[in-house]
């Protein structure tokens, strides 16, 4: 079997809450889309865009702001530079001036109500996940191109070949977890040291140091902000903020000024096993209210799962003695490969897989990596990763209103603490015991995607999406 190159860059990815299927792929399509036109030379010549909107992007696309990421796209924003503090005012001004600025220097008519429609009868068979432009040129020639979010702001093209896209050759090449162990095994290395020789087929080691610690930044400013921006949450739900009360309650009164007092004050609480397990609830809380509220976020490896890798790996630099850079990317590198066997051999789409696909993955990447963070062997970390999957699987995606708030954002946190138990459990073992293996469960993990009713994968039809009232949701 070929294998599938995959970074630590593609399973990390900066972007913008709240869905990385829903919000950051249909942007970086409609920027592909403009990209293309660009190529083209025909950007200039357009003089309207309509965009269909398919499947689980039509029934859960208001709530995960899918017509705003597209909007944004086409303008020619950027979700990794773009000021979400902005986002706002451009849309609006989008619907009031019903203009738009296509790859943000050709200005056409562009009315969102009537150019974007939601097709929520309408599938297509490739992905549930699809949108298509439709464009109407000067000439009279109309053009139509379609896109497939695939999870984890993956994207693909209709019509284009994707199975000979490897345009890297990697010196360990990896499809599967046995895959992985026999490179470990065969080179004496372990997992995060084969990832990183990997990662120079793309570039340099200190460019990918570079940009790992560049991805913790990120992550620690959401889990920052998340942890004092107080209110409730866009969409209707009138969901409130948890992680500030929760923060305010832990600190009882400390004084800190910013991110690394902060981090001070929490450390001189102590290690009790309730306060540690308070604080890596509110970190995972953090990252997903601040996730839910179209903030900054890494996909991790999808933003409905942001929370649980930042709030483990906050875990480990906080009561584990993490705090150091190598063993920060260390971690990181470890978790995306685990994640990309996921993808390669199951999927990573909640409208594919249900939420086992999203909090299960993301579980399983940080379970893994812990562990070998914390000095366990390569087997040892994908027992880990096994075990975190086991006890997801069949885990259905039911967001109440299309939202990712509810059931979304405490799952990030029950995925934290399965993941360190998974890790604790696995160190404590021998895997020449284990009776199930990581491939086993990702083959499990797709066999259940597969018999899974549609209602139950991110379309808001199934579970608790219609069996509690709107009036009567809490957070």
């Amino acid at each position: 079997m070929k294998h599938e190159a995959i970074s630590v860059f593609d399973m990390f990815k900066i972007g913008v809450g709240p869905s990385s299927s829903h919000t950051l792929g249909p942007w970086r399509a409609a920027q592909l889309f403009t990209a293309s036109l660009e190529q083209k030379q025909l950007l200039d010549d357009v003089l309207s865009i309509e965009v269909l909107l398919y499947g689980s992007l039509a029934k859960t696309g208001v709530g995960h702001g899918t017509d705003v990421a597209v909007q944004l796209g086409l303008s020619g924003d950027d979700p990794v530079t773009f000021d979400v503090n902005a986002i706002d005012s451009k849309i609006r001004d989008i619907s009031e001036m019903r203009k738009l600025m296509l790859g943000g220097r050709h200005e056409i008519d562009f009315t969102p109500t009537d150019d974007i429609e939601f097709l929520i009868t309408e599938s297509l068979p490739f992905h549930p996940n699809a949108l298509t432009f439709l464009v109407q040129l000067k000439g009279g020639e109309s053009i139509a191109e379609t896109y497939y979010s695939i999870g984890g702001g993956f994207v693909v093209k209709e019509g284009e070949d994707t199975s000979n896209c490897v345009n890297v050759t990697l010196p360990f090449p990896i499809n599967t977890s046995d895959e992985l162990l026999h490179w470990c095994r065969t080179t004496g290395l372990s997992i995060h040291e084969v990832v990183m020789e990997n990662e120079q087929a793309w570039r340099s080691e200190a460019e990918t140091r570079a940009g790992l610690l560049n991805i913790w930044r990120v992550m620690k400013e959401c889990i920052y902000r998340g942890s004092h921006a107080e209110g409730y949450l866009p969409g209707g739900l009138n969901v409130k903020r948890r992680a500030p009360a929760l923060n305010k309650k832990l600190l009882i009164g400390k004084q800190y000024t910013d991110y690394n007092s902060w981090i001070k004050a929490i450390r001189e609480g102590g290690l009790h096993f309730n306060y540690i397990l308070d604080w890596v609830s509110c970190f995972a809380l953090a990252v997903n209210e601040e996730n839910a509220s179209f903030g900054r976020v890494v996909t991790a490896p999808t933003n409905g799962a942001a929370g649980v890798i930042p709030a483990v790996l906050q875990y480990f630099v906080l009561f584990c003695n993490g705090n150091d850079d190598n063993k920060i990317i260390d971690f990181m590198l470890t978790a995306s490969e685990v994640g990309s066997i996921f993808k390669k051999g199951a999927t990573i789409s909640a409208a594919m897989g249900g939420c086992q696909a999203e909090i299960g993955v993301s579980s399983a990447m940080a379970a893994a990596a812990l562990t070998e963070s914390l000095g366990g062997t390569q087997r040892q970390a994908l027992m880990a990763a096994e075990i975190a999957m086991e006890h997801h699987l069949g885990m259905t995606c039911d967001p109440i209103g299309g939202l990712v708030q509810i059931p979304c954002i405490e799952r990030n946190t029950m995925g934290a603490i399965k993941a360190i138990t998974a890790s604790q459990l696995a160190m404590q073992s021998t895997p020449d015991f284990a009776r199930v293996s990581l491939d086993g469960v990702i083959r499990t993990m797709w066999d259940t995607a597969l018999d899974m009713n549609s209602k139950y994968k991110e379309t808001a039809d199934g579970g608790l999406a219609v069996n509690v009232p709107l009036s009567l949701s809490e957070c």
